[in-house]
């Protein structure tokens, strides 16, 4: 079952996600914390809760990154250290939930883009070029990403 098919139940865990994500992501920018680490750190607890909850992981991984960028955006923070963290985040925690770095990866990066696509190009721009820095200082190779920045 994966987070989309859940019904009520995954409804209420992605709202718990984009919840999580968001006071967290506002917390760190009020208190002027350094919004790469909060993502990465948003993203590893994520994996860790859901791999109690059985709620499928690379979904989540996406879902998690979609609004880290969309409140980290919101709220003018740096995007590119947000969609680092995120990806960094995402390697550091596969494992632990049974999948690869890479797929892990590239939802993180996939996510990201989503929800950089909501802010516009620019932000497509700055994420896209963070995730795939990320992944190549991680030595993982994204799979093709699914947004295609022209």
């Amino acid at each position: 079952t994966s987070i989309k098919d859940t019904g009520k139940v995954g409804a209420s865990v992605t709202d718990a996600i984009a919840d999580a994500a968001s006071g967290a992501i506002h917390g760190a920018a009020q208190g002027g914390a350094d919004l790469g680490h909060t993502a990465k750190g948003i993203m590893i607890g994520v994996l860790r809760g859901t791999k109690k909850a059985g709620t499928e992981a690379l979904d989540t991984i996406g879902h998690t990154a979609h609004v880290t960028i969309r409140d980290a955006a919101a709220l003018r923070g740096d995007l590119a250290a947000v969609a680092t963290g995120l990806v960094e985040g995402a390697i550091a925690g596969a494992k632990e939930v049974g999948v690869s770095a890479k797929d892990a990866a590239s939802a993180a990066a996939d996510g990201a883009l989503k929800g950089a696509d909501k802010v516009g190009s620019t932000a497509v721009g700055t994420v896209h070029k963070a995730v795939t820095q990320a992944a190549e200082r991680a030595k993982v190779v994204l799979k093709q990403l699914k947004m295609v920045v022209s």
